[in-house]
């Protein structure tokens, strides 16, 4: 029986096509995060590192990986090649993709706490307006940062439900995967081409 192939796509720099030709694969490395990311990289490298340790717990990661590499899970959802980028069509083997919820990332991305659902982000409101908090943003950076201990632990384990995703089809769904490998390459769309 053959393993279940799935289309995801990525939009990336244009210089990864030197590295595919050359390493028959693309990797993220922690540099190139660095650079994306600018002066506010330190604060997205602490949620991508939490992140990479939690998907390397679903689908292992070879060691020379850094950073998992972000996908859509479909065509209209991926962002079209602009000047200096293009836009990997991939075929992958589904055992391969980290499946989560972007729309949740978000959360992780801002520091706060991911909710279960509306009736647990209104307990978490109600809860942060009995400590007597105002600003669910301060616990890990601003006023609240040292002073509550078990609310950044309550708040990184909430985390974890980026990879609960009920279906494929919810919005916000997105499959990463650890490496593009040549063979996995479909098409490559480039600027004014459609994906």
């Amino acid at each position: 029986m053959s393993e279940k192939m799935v289309s995801l796509f990525t939009r990336q720099n244009d210089k990864t096509l030197y590295q595919l030709e050359r390493d028959g694969r693309v990797i993220n490395v922690r540099r190139y995060v660095e650079l994306h990311f600018g002066d506010i990289a330190p604060l997205f490298l602490d949620s991508y590192d939490w992140f990479t340790r939690m998907a390397e717990k679903r689908v292992p990661k070879p060691e020379d990986v850094n950073a998992p590499i972000w996908c859509a899970i479909r065509r209209e959802e991926c962002l079209p090649p602009i000047p200096g980028t293009v836009v990997y069509e991939l075929e992958v083997p589904e055992k391969d993709v980290i499946y989560f919820s972007d729309l949740k990332w978000d959360y992780v991305l801002n520091r706060v706490y991911v909710p279960k659902n509306d009736a647990d982000a209104a307990a978490y409101k109600q809860h942060l307006k009995e400590i007597g908090v105002t600003n669910g943003f301060e616990f890990f950076e601003g006023r609240y940062k040292g002073f509550y201990p078990d609310e950044v632990q309550r708040i990184r384990e909430s985390w974890k439900r980026v990879f609960e995703i009920e279906s494929l089809e919810e919005p916000g769904v997105c499959g990463n995967i650890w490496e593009i490998r040549k063979s996995n390459v479909r098409r490559i769309v480039r600027p004014g081409e459609t994906v």
